[in-house]
Protein backbone atom coordinates (compact mmCIF):
# COMPACT_ATOMS: atom_id res chain seq x y z
CA UNK A 1 0.00 0.00 0.00
CA UNK A 2 1.34 3.20 -0.62
CA UNK A 3 0.70 6.12 1.64
CA UNK A 4 0.95 9.47 0.47
CA UNK A 5 0.76 12.70 2.47
CA UNK A 6 -0.13 16.15 1.29
CA UNK A 7 -1.36 19.36 2.27
CA UNK A 8 -4.75 19.89 1.74
CA UNK A 9 -4.23 23.60 0.84
CA UNK A 10 -1.95 22.31 -2.02
CA UNK A 11 -4.41 19.88 -4.10
CA UNK A 12 -5.66 22.44 -5.84
CA UNK A 13 -4.40 26.22 -7.11
CA UNK A 14 -6.33 28.77 -8.02
CA UNK A 15 -6.76 30.18 -10.99
CA UNK A 16 -7.97 33.78 -12.31
CA UNK A 17 -11.55 33.66 -13.15
CA UNK A 18 -12.05 30.07 -12.66
CA UNK A 19 -12.72 27.31 -10.95
CA UNK A 20 -10.83 24.44 -10.77
CA UNK A 21 -11.26 20.83 -9.62
CA UNK A 22 -9.18 17.43 -8.75
CA UNK A 23 -9.95 13.97 -8.23
CA UNK A 24 -8.38 12.92 -5.13
CA UNK A 25 -10.15 9.38 -5.01
CA UNK A 26 -12.55 7.73 -7.70
CA UNK A 27 -13.80 4.19 -7.02
CA UNK A 28 -17.50 2.32 -6.87
CA UNK A 29 -18.35 3.76 -3.34
CA UNK A 30 -17.98 7.02 -4.61
CA UNK A 31 -15.85 9.81 -5.31
CA UNK A 32 -13.61 12.75 -3.08
CA UNK A 33 -12.89 16.34 -5.28
CA UNK A 34 -11.20 19.15 -4.33
CA UNK A 35 -11.99 22.68 -5.62
CA UNK A 36 -11.11 26.05 -5.46
CA UNK A 37 -12.95 29.34 -6.61
CA UNK A 38 -11.60 32.03 -7.26
CA UNK A 39 -13.80 34.93 -5.48
CA UNK A 40 -16.79 35.76 -7.15
CA UNK A 41 -17.02 32.44 -9.13
CA UNK A 42 -19.42 29.55 -8.47
CA UNK A 43 -21.52 26.60 -9.34
CA UNK A 44 -24.82 27.26 -10.86
CA UNK A 45 -27.63 25.28 -9.57
CA UNK A 46 -27.74 21.83 -9.96
CA UNK A 47 -29.01 18.16 -8.13
CA UNK A 48 -26.87 15.12 -7.71
CA UNK A 49 -28.01 11.09 -7.11
CA UNK A 50 -26.41 10.80 -4.27
CA UNK A 51 -25.19 12.66 -0.85
CA UNK A 52 -22.65 14.92 -0.64
CA UNK A 53 -20.62 16.41 2.11
CA UNK A 54 -18.32 19.63 1.98
CA UNK A 55 -16.15 20.17 3.83
CA UNK A 56 -14.60 23.60 3.95
CA UNK A 57 -10.87 24.26 3.94
CA UNK A 58 -10.16 27.94 3.44
CA UNK A 59 -12.19 31.05 2.44
CA UNK A 60 -15.92 31.63 2.68
CA UNK A 61 -18.74 30.40 0.00
CA UNK A 62 -22.70 31.04 0.25
CA UNK A 63 -24.21 27.98 -0.69
CA UNK A 64 -28.28 27.37 -1.78
CA UNK A 65 -30.06 24.30 -0.67
CA UNK A 66 -33.76 23.67 -1.79
CA UNK A 67 -33.46 28.01 -1.94
CA UNK A 68 -31.87 27.97 1.65
CA UNK A 69 -29.09 30.04 1.98
CA UNK A 70 -25.99 29.23 3.96
CA UNK A 71 -22.69 31.18 4.47
CA UNK A 72 -19.67 28.19 4.93
CA UNK A 73 -16.20 29.17 5.83
CA UNK A 74 -13.07 27.20 6.76
CA UNK A 75 -13.34 24.29 9.11
CA UNK A 76 -17.06 23.44 8.66
CA UNK A 77 -18.88 21.31 6.92
CA UNK A 78 -22.00 20.79 5.13
CA UNK A 79 -24.61 18.13 3.71
CA UNK A 80 -26.03 18.17 0.25
CA UNK A 81 -28.74 15.79 0.31
CA UNK A 82 -29.26 13.64 -2.71
CA UNK A 83 -31.80 14.70 -5.47
CA UNK A 84 -32.00 18.44 -3.63
CA UNK A 85 -31.22 21.53 -6.13
CA UNK A 86 -28.02 23.35 -4.46
CA UNK A 87 -25.48 25.81 -6.21
CA UNK A 88 -22.38 27.57 -4.84
CA UNK A 89 -20.46 30.60 -4.58
CA UNK A 90 -17.01 31.95 -3.16
CA UNK A 91 -17.53 35.26 -1.26
CA UNK A 92 -13.80 35.42 -1.10
CA UNK A 93 -10.76 32.65 -2.58
CA UNK A 94 -12.41 29.17 -1.59
CA UNK A 95 -11.26 25.49 -1.09
CA UNK A 96 -13.29 22.99 -0.28
CA UNK A 97 -13.12 19.04 -0.01
CA UNK A 98 -16.19 17.27 -1.50
CA UNK A 99 -17.21 14.08 -0.72
CA UNK A 100 -19.86 12.17 -2.96
CA UNK A 101 -21.23 8.91 -1.72
CA UNK A 102 -22.86 6.52 -3.86
CA UNK A 103 -24.66 4.11 -1.38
Amino acid sequence: MSVLVQSVIDLAQYQAGSVVSRIILKNPGGTVTVFAFEAGEGLSEHTAPFDALVLVVEGEARVSIAGDEHTVGAGQLLKLPANVPHALKAVERFKMILVMIKG
